[in-house]
């Protein structure tokens, strides 16, 4: 059983991107005992260990799994299931693993029938980051008060899911939601994929790059999230297409009764409708908090 306190722990990061990056910033705050990281960019761990948020890198996960504690896996979805499955035999024993994908099925379906009796992998899904990518602004990217979900498996350990949450709780988490992989993915189809698609739908059908000029706000707050990762998004996308694309249909489905009641005039039927709108965001602006 690990103890509940990361100052005794030696943690691994696998990937240090924007995401494995902002964990080693927060891990560090937290003085974990060490904090190793792989990469396969030799350059981004010389930044690391210039910034001081690592203390050892690794190219390869051979040399550092063995020495790990807890391991974060921040890598895309495809690669990061290989990883685990091809490192199996490598880790401590004993050992706390989880991951930060956007996807949550096809990784539990994967990896749950092989993961190893004596170490434990708690699937997570992080709801932070930016548009901007890479381990250089790693340091901006923030985790106060942001989302985190958590789709445990059935053998997990309560003491390790004890340990994870009081650990996503002292990075600056403020909210953390337990549920099933496919519930997961069928909710983050709606509330992060289909967003990203609707961001790039309006950049894709404008052509004109000067019409920012006529923007005042919400134009702005519409399509940040277009400057997107393209090969992450794209096996998010596909990966869970089946839930993506219900959930484009519903939202063509409203898209088209908008337009339908404007292109005949209906006013009391459009302003029934935005007022409803306004009242189930205001609802769930109060979940939010």
């Amino acid at each position: 059983m690990l103890s509940l306190n990361i100052e005794e722990h030696t943690v691994g990061i696998v990937g240090l991107g924007l995401m494995g990056g902002a964990f080693a910033y927060a891990l560090r705050r937290l003085s974990a005992r060490r904090i190793l990281a792989c990469d396969i960019s030799a350059q981004t761990l010389k930044a690391a260990q210039k910034e001081g948020c690592i203390d050892e890198a690794f190219l390869k996960t051979d040399a550092m799994l063995g020495q790990c504690d807890l391991v974060f896996f921040c890598l895309n979805p495809a690669i990061v299931t290989h990883v685990i499955r091809d490192s199996m035999t490598l880790f401590k024993h004993g050992a706390l693993l989880t991951d930060i994908t956007g996807i949550k099925l096809p990784i539990v379906q994967a990896l749950e029938p092989i993961i190893r009796p004596d170490i434990d992998f708690i699937p997570g899904h992080p709801m932070a980051g930016s548009e901007k990518g890479g381990f250089e602004c790693a340091k901006q990217c923030s985790f106060l008060n942001k989302n985190y979900i958590l789709t445990p498996l059935a053998h997990n350990k309560p003491e390790h899911i004890q340990f994870l949450k009081q650990l996503i709780y002292r990075m600056g988490f403020s909210r953390i939601t337990e549920t099933t992989a496919h519930d997961h993915d069928k909710n983050i189809a709606f509330t992060s994929q289909l967003c990203h698609i609707i961001a790039s739908a309006l950049i894709h059908c404008q052509q004109n790059t000067a019409i920012t000029h006529f923007g005042g706000g919400s134009f702005e707050d519409l399509t940040r999230i277009a400057l997107l990762n393209v090969p992450l998004w794209t096996e998010l996308f596909l990966e869970n297409r089946d839930n993506l694309i219900e959930q484009i249909t519903c939202f063509e489905q409203s898209l088209d009764l908008l337009k339908q009641l404007i292109n005949t005039n209906n006013e009391p039927a459009l302003k029934e409708i935005l007022d409803t709108v306004r009242k189930r965001r205001s609802a769930m602006a109060e979940q939010q908090r």
